[in-house]
């Protein structure tokens, strides 16, 4: 640390160090020849390592781990191919705003310009990983690590968090030099600026409805948006990502997931709208953004992004939380008018017709989840039909999904993240079975960490979103279907427990044994609806006629939105 005599130590060991000084207690990655001199000094320093089978699984499970705990994740690879393995989900956590630290080494400082032929060998690595993240660190001396760790932590932490590249140079992980520590930085909370506050509350005091908008980044606010939302009888609308930062079942909360047509008409008559920590993304907004009539009201710590999509009235930088408490100091209190209920009830029978093939699945899971539950899901039609709107969660950072990026494989992976972040709190895996298959060999490394999770697979045979799309564009369709793998006998191979159910009773049974279990259990159940090819159109599994893909009301198809095939 600063102050502090140089050690002489290898390069490895200052890079473990550096991460040691800054907090990390656990490293999810695979040992390669070029990083060896790192993975020798883990122990050393207390931080433990967990295996995954592939390094994106290394990626997405320190993302999982990041967005479950709020501390920085760290994936560790080697060279070339092993640190591209990881870029999807290095992407991935870019979109999502995750701080995730990807570390590998590179090629020697002397290496030659076109190249030569060295083991694992690629064309400009940290250029590559640059062009995903937007930095991307390369130290060029064995004393400059802690120096460049502390600068990845900072650039991070520092405003909205973003994930970072870290090169160490192949060889100098061996070389042995004096190295003085670097402490982390630490900043003070982003305080907005008082015009801009007093602007808001104006705008707030003159309004009878307002709306708020949780998203991603008001995690950290979750107490503070719960408190002003009740202070201004404000309806409060959920993103995918800001999922569970007000309790789901509180009478103010309407619900999560912006592709309703209720949340568009909600948002565009309320006299303000106050969005907290979201970009008014596309990926949430499925059928586009609402036509507002009223006044907006942005808060964002990123003060290059508070004008993207939706340029507000009132555009507040600075922290939610800080932000949020002020606004709680000057705003009026409003008279409760229990108007928020009709809305609620709206969002919620259009989102059952939108989900309604997997309806039954989610309320037997609404019964038996504990209210502290996780749940790291992918992009499957399960959930962005059926939990993301109908599945009830009720703490922050209880939501783990991949919007934006829309990547496939992260649930597995992430949940595993999340249990090893918080093996206390119970976490579901809730994955389709075109989606698990990317990153199914990660079933093995849950089973050597003894993690009681639950692995829900819900089987339609393939990419069933695609198969649709084909469909519906008149199309032939081919190259979506995927069989029905033994996920039962796949999952007891790699070390869990596994079990078919039949139906949503023998789900829930399953689900409720499996957070108890000496291991993780992979739960397989067979889906059917319009995509399993069976005959069932969803579309019409209401029985009123309404086509779930267009239960927003305005001709776009939101199964289109995803752009996944899950």
């Amino acid at each position: 640390m600063s102050g502090a005599a140089s050690t002489s130590m290898t390069g490895g060991e200052a890079l473990v160090r550096a991460l040691a000084d800054h907090g990390v207690d656990t490293v999810f990655g695979i040992p390669g020849t070029h990083n060896l001199s790192a993975y020798a000094a883990l122990a050393r320093h207390g931080i433990t390592h967990v295996s995954p089978r592939h390094e994106q699984g290394a990626g997405y499970a320190a993302d999982g781990y990041a967005r479950s705990s709020g501390r920085v994740g760290v994936a560790l690879t080697t060279t070339g191919p092993a640190i591209l393995n990881a870029a999807a989900a290095a992407a991935q956590a870019y979109s999502d705003s995750v701080p995730v630290l990807f570390i590998s080494p590179g090629m020697p400082l002397q290496h030659p310009g076109m190249g030569n032929g060295l083991l694992h060998e690629i064309k400009n690595q940290p250029g590559s990983m640059e062009a995903v993240l937007g930095v991307s660190i390369r130290v060029t001396s064995v004393a400059e690590i802690p120096l460049a760790v502390a600068q990845a932590f900072a650039t991070m932490l520092e405003g909205r968090p973003r994930p970072v590249h870290l090169e160490i140079p192949l060889d100098l992980l061996d070389v042995v030099a004096e190295v003085a520590g670097v402490p982390p930085v630490l900043f003070g909370t982003l305080q907005p600026a008082p015009a801009a506050v007093e602007a808001a509350v104006s705008l707030l005091d003159g309004a009878e409805r307002v709306v708020m908008v949780t998203g991603g980044g008001a995690f950290h606010a979750a107490d503070q948006a719960r408190r002003l939302a009740e202070r201004l009888d404000a309806a409060v609308l959920s993103t995918a990502n800001g999922k569970g930062t007000v309790p789901e079942d509180h009478p103010l909360f309407v619900g999560t997931g912006l592709q309703h047509a209720a949340a568009r008409e909600l948002c565009g008559g309320a006299d303000v709208v106050l969005a907290v920590g979201t970009e008014f993304a596309p990926s949430d907004w499925w059928g586009g953004l609402p036509d507002f009539s009223g006044r907006v009201i942005r808060i964002d710590i990123d003060g290059a992004e508070i004008n993207a999509n939706v340029v507000p009235d009132v555009a507040v930088v600075g922290d939610a939380a800080a932000t949020l408490d002020q606004l709680l100091e000057r705003t009026r209190v409003h008279d409760p008018a229990e108007w928020t209920a009709p809305w609620r009830a709206r969002l919620l029978e259009q989102a059952a017709v939108e989900g309604a093939p997997w309806l039954e699945m989610v309320q037997a899971l609404t019964e038996v989840l504990p209210r502290d539950t996780i749940v790291a899901a992918d992009n499957a039609m399960a959930v962005y039909y059926g939990a993301l709107s109908n599945l009830p969660l009720h703490r922050p950072h209880a939501f783990l999904y991949p919007t934006g990026a829309g990547t496939l494989g992260f649930g597995l992976p992430a949940g595993i993240g999340a249990k090893v972040a918080q093996p206390e709190a119970p976490v579901l895996v809730l994955q389709g079975d075109g989606g698990i298959m990317f990153t199914i060999a990660e079933l093995a490394m849950a089973a050597e960490a003894r993690l009681a999770l639950p692995v829900v697979i819900v089987d339609n045979g393939g990419y069933g979103e695609i198969r649709n799309e084909m469909e519906d564009r008149g199309e032939p369709i081919h190259a979506v279907g995927l069989g029905h793998p033994d996920f039962v006998q796949l999952g007891r191979s790699l070390g869990c427990h596994g079990i078919h159910v039949e139906d949503a009773l023998g789900l829930a049974a399953a689900v409720k044994e499996a957070f108890d279990a000496d291991r993780p259990t992979v739960i397989h159940i067979r889906e059917h609806s319009r995509a399993s090819g069976d005959g069932v159109d969803s579309s019409r599994a209401s029985g009123d006629g309404v086509d779930s893909s267009r239960a927003s009301g305005d001709g776009v198809d939101s199964s289109r939105a995803s752009g996944d095939g899950a």
